[in-house]
């Protein structure tokens, strides 16, 4: 079975979409749409040859990627810029220590929700205690000893 042009493109297209599904940064997905975009040149005439094709793929996916990846990457990832809320869900709770906290802003792991998650805290707390969650910058907890 032998693919013509604007197929190939078409198959590229939907499997470098599907591959950003597990591959990270949002950038895959606009080579895929460049593949697409290809597709539909191909098919309408406008590229029959190779370096046409190539062209209009790179291009198109170059103005994508760098055109609208600020935006998209949004919407998938998220807007980090709102993180450290002192009111989320693990300020405040207790959580195990893990691998004991040396202190001094040394780095240990502590238990809660049933995740490990990075430490820190100012005083030395050893493995097993219960701390309090003071704040979160992060993925990383900073913690005090329960009293």
């Amino acid at each position: 079975m032998s693919l013509d042009a604007k197929t190939l493109w078409l198959l590229v297209g939907v499997v470098l979409i599907m591959v950003e599904f597990f591959a990270p940064g949002v950038i895959i997905v606009f080579f895929g749409i460049g593949a697409i975009i290809t597709a539909l040149t191909t098919w309408m005439g406008l590229t029959d040859g190779i370096g046409e094709q190539a062209a209009v793929f790179g291009i198109s996916s170059a103005i994508l990627l760098f055109g609208l990846r600020r935006y998209v990457k949004k919407w998938f990832v998220g807007d980090s810029t709102n993180f450290n809320h002192s009111d989320d869900d693990f300020t405040g709770r207790e959580a195990r220590v893990i691998t004991s906290l040396p202190g001094h802003g040394g780095d240990g792991q502590v238990e809660i929700k049933g995740a490990n998650w990075k430490a820190r805290s100012e005083v030395a707390i050893p493995a097993g205690s219960t701390v309090i969650i003071e704040r979160r910058e992060g993925l990383t907890f900073h913690v005090r000893p329960r009293r």
